[in-house]
């Protein structure tokens, strides 16, 4: 593990990480998804804002974590060890997760310049719609949760479309041209599409059990 490559996806700052929020919960504004390059070095997220990083997921996992351990002592339901199968279920999901679609780009032969790290930054951001979606969930009840859960699953959805398009899908065409065949590029949208709508999922299972 490169330990400069780390610290690239943690080089962010007050500006970035409230812009990257505002993204995650409303993409529908955000018109130019495209990551930038100095010298075909990619910039880093403080000066990009569509760079994928670690501090967003990392922080957001954390107080998914405590915020998971106040919503079962709210409920009389808290102890260790709860809390601690709820953290392991849901740093599981986050490998298990990447881990598949290493292997579908790997099978496919897809040749992007998305890393492990990438994968695992755009796999974290849903822990920014979980928090909203239990929040709501303890402060209006079963509605609010429902109506949060919807919000921010289409949001996420289509943040990772947008996102990930610019990451698999640019090399299609080209691939096409050679190829004289559509398979493997409807493959690869499929895969998009795929790890956008498995998203959802992933959040319903990890809070639905927090909220009652």
């Amino acid at each position: 593990m490169s330990v400069n490559k780390l610290k690239y996806f943690f080089a962010v700052d007050t500006r970035y990480v409230l812009k990257k929020l505002m993204i995650l919960m409303f993409p529908y504004t955000h018109q130019d998804w495209e990551v930038r390059y100095h010298r075909d070095t990619p910039l880093t997220p403080r000066q990009d804002v569509n760079a994928p990083d670690l501090y967003i997921p990392t922080m957001a996992f954390i107080t998914y974590i405590l915020l998971a351990g106040m919503a079962l002592g709210i409920q009389k339901r808290f102890s260790p060890e709860v809390l601690g199968l709820c953290a392991s279920t849901a740093l599981v999901w986050i490998i298990i997760e990447v881990l598949v679609m290493l292997l579908s780009l790997y099978l496919l032969t897809v040749h992007s310049d998305l890393s492990t790290f990438d994968l695992i930054a755009y796999s974290g951001y849903k822990y920014v719609g979980m928090i909203f979606t239990v929040l709501s969930g303890l402060l209006f009840g079963s509605d609010g949760y429902y109506v949060a859960l919807v919000w921010s699953s289409c949001a996420l959805m289509f943040f990772i479309v947008r996102s990930l398009k610019m990451k698999i899908l640019p090399s299609i065409s080209s691939d096409s041209m050679g190829m004289g065949s559509n398979a493997k590029p409807q493959l690869r949208l499929y895969i998009t599409v795929a790890t956008a709508v498995f998203q959802p999922i992933i959040i319903y299972w990890l809070t639905s059990h927090l909220v009652r």
